[in-house]
């Protein structure tokens, strides 16, 4: 029995607009520039954010030795970092 083939055409799948409005926001743009700019850096920083997120700002910031706002700016640099991996791969 012969299967009739569709000619090879490009078809854009559903979720690829989705995708792409993922890629348009400040997070994934932050996560971005911090990938490229530091990448021997990205392995830390997910720890760290890790961290952050199990044990809280104020004890992680106490335990490190680190101002509140330092904290904060790890654990968002480190979310933004997770997002930008997640949307591309």
């Amino acid at each position: 029995m012969l299967v009739a083939q569709k000619p090879d055409t490009e078809v854009a799948a559903p979720g690829d607009a989705f995708i792409e409005s993922l890629m348009d926001t400040d997070l994934y743009s932050m996560g971005a520039y911090f990938s490229d700019r530091n990448p021997e850096l990205i392995d830390e920083l997910i720890d760290r954010s890790v961290a952050i997120e199990e044990k809280g700002l104020v004890r992680f910031s106490e335990e490190e030795g680190i101002g509140l706002e330092e904290a904060f700016k790890t654990l968002l640099t480190g979310l933004a970092v997770r997002y930008y991996k997640s949307v591309t791969g």
